[in-house]
């Protein structure tokens, strides 16, 4: 599984959510892939970002089988990622 993190240097919620996605680095073999969203605006267009911030997509075998949108917290996070482990 992998995370695409869409946020911005301005939004405070991004500021959160990336230190909560540290942890989640360090919890599982996760890697994370970031776009901002004023610098990668065809990323965004692409990904069909909203304006809230930040956007959280979870890719499994190449599809995206989730979305969270705002600042989210570690258990939020490792929900998602639970949800879609193998066993």
């Amino acid at each position: 599984m992998k995370i695409i993190k869409v946020g911005a240097l301005w939004c405070p919620a991004c500021l959160i959510t990336n230190n909560e996605l540290n942890k989640i680095k360090e919890s599982y073999n996760i890697e994370v892939i970031e776009y901002d969203y004023d610098f990668d605006e065809e990323k965004v267009k692409e990904l069909n970002i909203g304006t809230i911030l930040p956007e959280l997509i979870f890719i499994k075998d190449d599809k995206e089988v989730d979305r969270l949108i705002g600042e989210k917290r570690f258990k939020d996070i490792e929900g998602v990622i639970k949800k879609y482990e193998e066993d």
